[in-house]
């Protein structure tokens, strides 16, 4: 393996983190403490629990740079956009920004985020990894690591079913909505083979399988036809109960995953991003695994692909750049830090923190790095930030599948008006 592939492998797992991304300008950074301190402001989203090991984390870098202060600046997922947005644009944008990768190019194009070039050690992520972070050869943001999205199943639900599980090396879409009827016939109906998902990860992924990318520049590179047929598998897996009704499956497919199917063991199979599998472990209290996405017949490629989902960036505003770098550089390629964040924001990006913490991982965590390993060959090169206008792709494209799930267009209708309407959004 050379030594390229091991940075790769090692930047295997990230927190799949999704958001729709707010217009924003510039900013001004966190100054000085009234000690004289350099005041430095650190922006990200999560849980308690990732707040709390942030907070423990700044301490330990503050203990290593005693003339530097970070403050912390938390909120709850569904509003972290909306308040950083509001943030940058009234100038006063914090110093050290988290960021996904569909709401980089937003951040970028506008000035917001300062180039890290040279100024943040990127040494040991591998190199194709580092260029999800860049725009027109500057780098405005250092990923945290990658993740794919998969199909996670309850072997034992499958197996209470009177159902088998497939073979992930070889099964095909057809495979797959057999195996969901299946499941939810075998129990009476008690558990539901799985739930639809409308994430555009899922259609890239069968995009690719037909030679199409989702993104060809400024506008979709998908073809009506493509789009009918993976609606296509969603009415199939409806009409034979593999999947819930269209009014149950819009209802779930707005929740957590501690609220899918997965999650509250209704259901057994459900496509999230592979980093998700700790969580909705937790969620089941069972043990779950990860499988390949199902193929077309024939396919030349299994389509999926590495997902960078968690960036650090600064702001191209702040009064102390050196500073915001040095904490950016501590939270990717400090140990201290990675043995106090765990995968929390995904696995180290970087090879050697991955080494020092990889014995301290959760197993679902172990589970999934070993998971990816097997598949590493097969996945695609991570994707490109996309265009502008990318943070509401999720939303259009969800909009327009229920319309052809509840029956309210047809699907030569809703292709072209998703078409038409997606690629006015990224039009730039």
């Amino acid at each position: 393996m050379s030594s390229g592939k091991k940075m790769w492998s090692a930047a295997l797992l990230a927190t799949a983190v999704l958001a729709v991304t707010a217009a924003c300008g510039g900013g001004s950074g966190g100054g000085e403490s009234a000690d004289g301190k350099v005041k430095l402001r650190f922006s990200y989203w999560g849980s308690d629990a990732r707040q709390k090991m942030t907070e423990e984390a700044i301490k330990r870098f503050e203990a290593k740079n005693p003339n530097i202060d970070v403050e912390g600046e938390f909120s709850d997922w569904a509003s972290y956009y909306e308040t950083l947005s509001t943030k940058v644009a009234g100038s006063d944008a914090p110093d050290v920004i988290s960021l996904e990768i569909r709401g980089l190019r937003e951040y970028a194009d506008r000035g917001t985020l300062a180039d890290l070039s040279s100024k943040v050690n990127t040494a040991d992520i591998d190199a194709k990894v580092l260029a999800t972070g860049a725009i027109d050869g500057k780098q405005f943001a250092i990923p945290t690591g990658v993740n794919a999205f998969s199909l996670l199943v309850n072997p034992a639900l499958v197996k209470q079913a009177k159902a088998e599980m497939p073979d992930d090396t070889k099964w095909t879409w057809q495979d797959f909505i057999d195996l969901s009827a299946k499941i939810t016939e075998g129990s009476d109906g008690k558990i539901i083979g799985t739930q639809l998902s409308w994430n555009p990860a899922y259609l890239q992924i069968y995009a690719a399988q037909k030679g199409e990318e989702f993104y060809q520049g400024n506008k979709l590179g998908l073809s009506p036809q493509t789009i009918k047929d993976w609606w296509k598998i969603m009415q199939d897996l409806i009409s034979t109960k593999g999947a819930p009704e269209p009014a149950k499956s819009s209802e779930i497919g707005a929740t957590s995953i501690d609220q899918s199917l997965l999650g509250t063991n209704t259901g057994a199979m459900g496509m999230w991003w592979s980093n998700q599998l700790g969580a909705a472990t937790k969620a089941s209290g069972q043990e779950l695994e990860l499988l390949r996405m199902p193929k077309l017949e024939g396919a030349p490629t299994g389509g999926m692909f590495l997902q960078p989902a968690m960036f650090y960036a600064a702001s191209s505003k702040s009064e102390h750049p050196e500073e915001a770098a040095k904490f950016i550089d501590f939270m990717i390629n400090d140990p201290e830090a990675g043995e106090i964040i765990l995968s929390d924001r995904g696995l180290p990006a970087s090879s050697k923190v991955l080494a020092a913490v990889k014995d301290k991982l959760p197993e679902a965590d172990k589970k999934t790095l070993a998971f990816l390993d097997e598949a590493k060959g097969e996945l695609t090169d991570p994707p490109a930030a996309p265009p502008k206008g990318a943070s509401a792709m999720e939303d259009i494209l969800t909009r327009y599948s229920e319309e052809v799930m509840f029956g309210r267009m047809t699907p030569d209708d809703a292709a072209q008006k998703f078409i038409t309407e997606a690629n006015a959004s990224i039009a730039g």
